[in-house]
């Protein structure tokens, strides 16, 4: 028998967190979001079917300041995830590959959705949407 014990796989403390490795976190988490936002869209949805009380409590609940938050949350958990998922099928065409456009597209995404969301709820409040 060899006594040289085996090598281990490098793990989380071994690597530097990098824009690509959070990037990837991310994706996968605002997936998780998305997939929980469906579902408080399609109860708030049948809350609007059943009737104006029901409806009145979404909207109570959907305008206040943590409802807001959520909605805020949700909407750039969309974002992310789309502009993230617009650099993937750019990926799988075969375009950015080399390490520095890896790195840049990472931030464009990160950067990219907090702005699409900024974008989205200044249009939000432009029309009255916030009060």
């Amino acid at each position: 028998m060899a006594s040289r014990p085996r090598p281990l796989s490098p793990h989380m403390q071994v690597y530097r967190w990098q824009a690509q490795m959070v990037t990837s976190i991310i994706h996968r988490a605002t997936g998780i979001i998305l997939s929980v936002g469906a579902l408080l869209i399609a109860a708030a949805l049948l809350a609007m079917v059943t009737g104006p009380e029901a409806w009145d409590c979404v909207r109570a609940c959907a305008g206040s300041w943590l409802g807001r938050i959520v909605l805020i949350g949700w909407t750039w958990s969309f974002a992310y995830h789309l502009v993230n998922g617009i650099r993937h099928l750019l990926q799988d065409a075969g375009y950015g590959f080399s390490i520095p456009a890896f790195v840049r597209n990472s931030w464009i995404s990160i950067i990219g959705s907090v702005v699409l969301t900024a974008i989205i709820w200044g249009a939000v409040a432009a029309q009255g949407g916030l009060s």
